[in-house]
């Protein structure tokens, strides 16, 4: 009877905190930031890049570096030599992660070089990045061929035990670059195959309409060189990729994307109900999504 009553209390407080958790879930944690797309690529997509970025006035105004990864996925670092860095992808969130990155930039930019601050998929209450960065500074993507921004510039800053793990995670990095022709598109290779991802900041509606007028005319095909493969889903976003030929190079993406970018802004603007073929089209184009967040 003790043990029946003990795990009929375990379940209850389980379901208590996943409604808790599923009241507070926040669909697009990183809306109202002009560079919401390249944020959710960071977190979810690029496996080694670093932007520039700037706290507010209110919250101290420095300059800080967000990246894709930091060291063992800490959530923030301040490194050795002063640089405030705040991490993406790491193994916990909350149902707010633009909360919980605020809560670790405000945690260490204050606190000795050296400090960091891990995932905390509960970090209370408190501001957002939408808060405390200052949208109007330059927010620029720079995608990184290894790690090595996990290390002071300046040898006599360097941390050694941060030195000794880059190696192994060098190696796990997949060959990326942002593309200039388009907000927010990223080619990649990986696992012997070239990929376009471009996240769009459009509403989801927006974008699976204007990607099937396109896929219904037989030209959702990036100006004739990828073939659709379908979308990702996260943070509220929709990622969609297109498969390249292999050995396409980003510079001979950077011509077909642009011309492709202004057919689908003005698929996208078309206004009406999708006819026939559009709507058939948009069937096969939802169906090839993957939630990702």
């Amino acid at each position: 009877m003790g043990k029946k009553s003990k795990k009929s209390k375990e379940e209850l407080i389980a379901k208590r905190l996943a409604k808790q958790q599923a009241a507070g879930f926040v669909k697009r944690p990183f809306e109202g930031l002009p560079f919401e797309a390249d944020l959710v690529c960071l977190r979810e997509l690029v496996p080694a890049a670093t932007a520039t970025a700037k706290l507010n006035e209110e919250h101290g105004g420095d300059e800080i570096v967000i990246a894709s990864l930091l060291p063992a996925a800490w959530q923030a670092l301040h490194r050795q030599d002063g640089v405030i860095m705040a991490g993406m992808q790491v193994p916990v969130a909350s149902p707010d992660p633009s909360r919980d990155i605020a809560a670790a930039i405000l945690k260490v930019k204050d606190a000795e070089p050296g400090t960091y601050a891990e995932a905390d998929a509960n970090p209370g209450s408190g501001p957002r990045l939408q808060d405390i960065l200052d949208t109007s500074a330059p927010f620029t993507v720079s995608v990184q061929e290894t790690f090595d921004y996990w290390l002071a510039d300046d040898p006599e800053h360097r941390d050694e035990d941060l030195a000794g793990a880059l190696e192994q995670a060098n190696e796990s990095i997949s060959p990326t670059e942002k593309l200039v022709s388009a907000d927010s598109a990223y080619w990649t290779e990986m696992g012997g195959h070239i990929y376009l991802r471009w996240a769009q900041m459009q509403d989801e509606d927006t974008v699976m309409n204007g990607l099937a007028r396109l896929h219904a005319r037989g030209e959702n095909t990036v100006s004739g060189l990828g073939r659709y493969l379908g979308c990702f889903r996260a943070h509220g976003i929709v990622i969609p990729v297109w498969e390249l030929p292999d050995g396409t190079q980003p510079d001979a993406v950077e011509e077909p994307l642009a011309a492709f970018a202004a057919q689908l802004d003005a698929a996208m603007s078309e206004t009406g109900n999708l006819d026939y073929d559009e709507r058939r089209a948009k069937a096969g184009v939802v169906s090839r999504q993957l939630t990702i967040r």
